[in-house]
């Protein structure tokens, strides 16, 4: 299963109206120009933009820096063992962005050990507060998972809860 082969659609599928959603909600300093950066193709300034915001712990900056600097196999900055803990911390606090391309990281494991039940339970989590297109990838992961782990995944996404620090 190539999870991250569909990183292309994922970045199609959320990736050109997020960079506009960002810029439609206040902005902190460094988010307008990184997203800038990034529809430029320029990784570096990007990384330069988002990196004391993600530090700071600014779950946006952490996704863009995540996904598109880090994440993206297309960057001369790509490394998912940056990416993920990025997109890790970000969802962990309820920023939704980043659970279908963490997911995809726990499918592939990329930046994180192999756990297709631990992908599946990111998308139920994902689906649950109505992320777009999940449904699709939650079909592709559960056909390589058994009925009782499908139950094992739900079962933790519905238990889960939010980090508030």
């Amino acid at each position: 299963m190539r999870f991250t082969a569909s990183s292309r659609l994922v970045s199609a599928v959320c990736g050109a109206g997020l960079v506009l959603t960002i810029f439609a909600q206040p902005a902190a300093a460094g988010i307008e120009a990184g997203a800038k950066a990034v529809q430029a193709g320029d990784m570096p300034t990007a990384e330069k933009e988002f990196l004391p915001l993600a530090k700071e712990r600014d779950p946006r900056a952490q996704f863009l820096l995540g996904f598109y600097v880090y994440g993206n196999p297309d960057s001369k900055l790509f490394d998912m063992n940056k990416a993920v803990p990025l997109l890790l911390d970000a969802a962990e606090r309820g920023y939704t962005p980043a659970m279908i391309p963490l997911a995809g990281a726990y499918a592939d494991g990329k930046g994180v050990p192999k756990s297709l039940t631990e992908a599946y339970r990111w998308l139920a989590i994902a689906q649950y507060w109505n992320v777009p297109n999940t449904d699709q990838f939650m079909a592709q992961v559960a056909q390589n998972l058994k009925p009782e782990e499908i139950e094992q995944a739900k079962a933790a996404a519905k238990a889960f809860t939010f980090k508030t620090k």
